[in-house]
């Protein structure tokens, strides 16, 4: 058996090389092999070459400086299609694995199409390292109309969800022949919720697996309400790809969440043009 890591990393040479070595240590079966598919998105800091250094089996590729998260993932995938892996395991470089996070994740797929009948994309659960509070995972939905939700707190058991973070998310290939890979519609971050989903509308499930499976710092956090912030750069935050993606976002909402469309475009402009009305209107609401 075989799993595909697919990884995109720029300019966070001694994370990624941390998440590798995490990756080395996993506790798996002896039958199963791990191969590294990674894409350094041109980075300047020495990256590539570290990895190659003492990463000799991992296949790293070269991006041109444009393709954020999402644009070096796909690649990344792309290149592994041919591996003929029996999962795909989609990893942030920032993320550092349990000793024993795969063996899990195999585990949940493995339990949840012995019991359902169809399978899972399996995600993992992630802490701060400081704060101990968890920071990606999966997320349920208040409403299958609205985009609003909560995240999944982790169980002993495997829980499904509606939508997951891919800073661990080990997708099996059946899902991967019926449905593809990440769109190429988005570049950064709102790829893996739109994965998510589109594996859950063509009958397969999404699910949590138990327990905490790594440490990954939040990175997301951006002060744009803050009333020391131009209106100029809110606008820019708006339309900024790792900001609101106002875009990408939109074409989100209408494939996902259709009857929404009118509420998310109200909130994207209310929130950047009167933050405080809308922390108010939040409140309300």
């Amino acid at each position: 058996m075989k799993i595909a890591v697919l990884l995109a990393t720029y300019n966070r040479k001694n994370k990624t090389i941390e998440c590798l070595n995490n990756l080395k240590d996993q506790e798996i079966p002896k039958d199963l092999g791990l191969e590294i598919f990674l894409t350094d998105d041109a980075s300047t800091d020495g990256t590539s070459e570290a990895i190659q250094a003492q990463f000799q089996e991992a296949h790293v590729y070269h991006g041109n400086g444009s393709l954020f998260w999402a644009g070096g993932m796909i690649h990344s995938w792309t290149m592994a299609l041919s591996s003929n892996a029996d999962y795909y395991l989609l990893m942030n470089d920032d993320t550092f694995l349990k000793r024993d996070a795969v063996k899990i994740l195999l585990q949940s797929c493995s339990e949840f199409y012995s019991n359902h009948g169809r399978h899972a994309i399996s995600v993992g659960t992630t802490q701060d390292p400081t704060s101990g509070e968890i920071t990606y995972g999966g997320n349920k939905l208040y409403s299958r109309n609205k985009p609003q939700s909560y995240r999944v707190q982790p169980g002993e058991h495997s829980i499904e969800c509606d939508m997951a973070n891919a800073n661990i998310m080990l997708v099996p290939s059946e899902i991967v022949t019926k449905i593809g890979i990440l769109s190429k519609e988005f570049t950064h971050a709102i790829a893996d919720f739109d994965y998510t989903l589109r594996a859950r509308k063509a009958g397969f499930a999404v699910i949590v697996a138990p327990g905490i499976l790594g440490i990954c710092a939040n990175d997301h956090a951006k002060n744009w309400k803050s009333s020391q912030v131009k209106l100029s750069e809110r606008v820019k935050y708006l339309y900024s790809i790792k900001g609101l993606a106002y875009k990408e976002y939109l074409l989100f909402i209408k494939r996902h969440f259709p009857l929404n469309l009118p509420a998310s475009f109200f909130k994207l402009w209310l929130k950047t043009l009167f933050p405080i009305v809308y922390d108010l209107f939040k409140k309300t609401a």
